[in-house]
């Protein structure tokens, strides 16, 4: 994560963007959206940039269009990376923020949810986002898992991964390169019992489908297409 890539077109933050709204849920401020009588969640992980991104809250939107209660809890508690405050480079903005706090915290999120009764879960995680949700792959806490265009993840974790497990990759990203990420499938490849789905999007780039500009014709098409994926890979697994 010490590479510029991970930080490259960041979004300029709404807290009043989507069409959901925030409230607490599992201690942490959250934008939630979707039918909240529905038994079927998803939980969204966000990058540095942290949940008030656009195009985050956009995706949470149309994910809840397809009847799932979607939340997406801010992590990084009000502080998101920012690129401009070169006194607090992405090394130490990452100390202030690690993942396996997220992990913990996505945890109480996860027994929140299923308080209000709800029985099957799946989890997407965003670049940094996405240690957090192989960690809660791992043991048993969701029913699915989707990472796009991950952050910190290792072939350690994905063998220990536990429930049907997607990557969606992209083909320039210095972060999770396509060597990488076909790693991870020759893993999954070793593991019939885990359903999975691996997929290298060609001429995109780490972080294209929550940092995309929405005036780019192509990046909305490349975005929208991996959007569509990981729909049907909950639609599929989590109900």
């Amino acid at each position: 994560m010490s590479g510029p890539q991970c930080c490259d077109n960041p979004p300029t933050l709404n807290p009043a963007s989507g069409s959901g709204h925030v409230e607490k849920l599992g201690g942490l401020d959250s934008y939630v959206t979707g039918p909240s009588y529905s038994n079927r969640a998803i939980l969204l992980v966000s990058d540095v940039y942290g949940y008030e991104a656009p195009n985050l809250r956009k995706l949470a939107d149309k994910v809840a269009a397809e009847g799932f209660y979607v939340v997406v809890p801010d992590f990084i508690h009000g502080d998101p990376y920012a690129p401009d405050n070169k006194e607090r480079p992405i090394q130490v903005w990452i100390k202030d923020h690690g993942t396996d706090k997220g992990f913990e915290e996505a945890k109480s999120v996860v027994e929140a949810l299923k308080g209000k009764g709800v029985s099957a879960i799946g989890a997407a995680g965003f670049c940094w986002g996405a240690k957090v949700v192989v960690q809660l792959a791992k043991s048993g806490f969701i029913q699915a898992a989707v990472i796009l265009h991950p952050s910190f993840v290792t072939v350690d974790d994905i063998k220990a991964v536990e429930v049907p497990f997607a990557i969606l990759g992209a083909e320039v990203d210095q972060l999770s390169p396509p060597t990488l990420v076909k790693q991870f499938e020759e893993v999954l490849n070793t593991k019939p019992e885990i359903e999975h789905h691996v997929k290298i999007f060609p001429k995109v780039v780490h972080g294209w489908t929550v940092r995309y500009n929405v005036e780019d014709e192509n990046a909305v098409k490349c975005a929208n297409e991996a959007h569509a994926d990981m729909i049907e890979w909950f639609t599929k697994h989590v109900k």
